[in-house]
């Protein structure tokens, strides 16, 4: 009789032992934090990788595996807390410093509140790894690392609590579903201002500066993408419509981004180049991450074509007029994408525009009132880590010194920072 019971109580839904919890949910956050770790470790360091030159392959490498690590230190010591953690509207308060009441049965909704800090972290890691894109083959080893955890701490945990910890912007009702502002916009926006401060690579724009190995970035790309239906379908947190409808949307706007950029770049230079397929699908994925949880199939596809014109525009504006450096167009694809999608989102959410329709705006909410809010996040978020991030890369500066010399740039970071090669040539 005993095994009788204990067998009856093995099939029983996870639910009855854990009050609250939900096993379908959990298991695709598990699967999706998984996914979301994957696009920085090896999916962006391999796409960034191929992007520079052979001298400075393993010093990328390098940089998005240490800002990984100290990442996921400090999201356990303050970051997750200073975002999630009850707090006035502009920063939680460090009640959950170093995940304090994080145990075993706490919950986040019907996930364990352990797999949804963890989630957020994949989130944390990201982002200042992509701000890498903007300083490439330039700045010094341990300027990198000083840089990113304070702006860890200073801007990307605090604007995670605007939106997403319950802070202003969220009581606003910005619509942000994956991070076009938490995420994006900031990579973007710190990335420009780090490219203006640290001052373009030398030879730049004069001296031509091609990616070393497109099989590498292709690769690295392509794990992007795959890993991006984690970012979109798993900030849904649950196993439902909502999280299948955030990644057929954002498969649609990937793909349309990717083909757009690639014809564009064929009818005005005459050839589609690998390189602008996958900048064209990086842009894709981008611009719909604000808008993947809330609008339809039709208004992804909108969303992935606008994509594709208008960040293919953006790096000619900035590296060709302007002439500012982004090394790797994080700005004009990272920090345009998430500008146009979050406002995008405001129309295409709408469940008022026929074949286009989205889930619907919230109750009072009109598409103008609601680009309204979009519009205010925006500003928001780009004026304070514009300003945020040139003082942090000030004081970096002043602490351990931003660049390397003229003569080190010159050799390559892979020796002057690591005393190693990507390549035994």
């Amino acid at each position: 009789m005993k095994k009788l019971l204990l067998s009856l109580l093995a099939l029983m839904p996870m639910g009855v032992f854990a009050e609250g919890l939900d096993g379908a949910n959990t298991s695709w956050i598990l699967t999706s934090t998984a996914l979301v770790l994957f696009m920085t470790l090896p999916g962006l360091a391999l796409f960034y990788g191929g992007l520079v030159r052979s001298k400075n392959i393993l010093s990328v490498l390098m940089q998005c595996f240490a800002i990984a690590g100290i990442v996921s230190i400090l999201w356990l010591v303050a970051g997750y807390s200073i975002a999630f953690a009850d707090g006035n509207a502009y920063f939680g308060s460090l009640s959950k410093f170093m995940l304090a009441g994080v145990t075993e049965g706490s919950l986040s909704g019907d996930i364990p509140e352990s797999l949804f800090a963890l989630f957020q972290m994949t989130f944390a890691i990201i982002t200042p790894a992509l701000i890498v894109g903007g300083f490439a083959e330039r700045m010094r080893f341990s300027a990198v690392l000083l840089f990113s955890a304070i702006w860890l701490i200073v801007v990307y945990a605090p604007i995670t609590h605007w939106v997403w910890g319950g802070g202003w912007l969220g009581e606003m009702g910005l619509l942000d579903f994956a991070g076009g502002t938490v995420v994006h916009v900031t990579a973007g926006v710190a990335a420009l201002v780090a490219a203006i401060v640290i001052g373009p690579r030398n030879g730049f724009p004069q001296k031509p500066m091609p990616p070393h190995n497109m099989t590498m970035t292709i690769t690295g790309a392509a794990m992007l993408w795959v890993g991006w239906f984690g970012f979109n379908g798993g900030s849904a947190l649950a196993a439902n419509g909502d999280a299948a409808m955030a990644m057929l949307v954002t498969h649609i706007s990937a793909a349309a981004g990717a083909i757009t950029w690639m014809f564009y770049e064929w009818v005005k230079f005459g050839k589609p180049t690998a390189l602008g397929a996958v900048t064209g699908l990086i842009a894709g994925l981008g611009t719909i991450t604000p808008a993947s949880g809330f609008v339809g199939p039709a208004g992804g596809l909108v969303i992935g074509i606008v994509a594709g014109v208008v960040c293919f525009n953006a790096v000619i504006l900035i590296k060709q007029k302007w002439k500012i450096d982004d090394s790797l167009d994080v700005f004009p694809v990272h920090g345009v994408g998430g500008i146009i999608g979050t406002l995008m989102a405001a129309v295409f959410a709408s469940d008022q525009i026929g074949m286009f329709s989205g889930q619907g705006l919230a109750e009072g909410m009109t598409i103008m009132s609601q680009l309204e809010v979009q519009a205010i996040g925006v500003v928001s978020t780009f004026v304070y880590t514009a300003i945020a991030t040139y003082i942090i890369l000030k004081v970096v500066d002043m602490m351990v010194g931003l660049r390397v010399s003229a003569e080190e740039e010159q050799q390559g970071l892979d020796i002057i920072s690591h005393e190693e090669r990507g390549y035994d040539l």
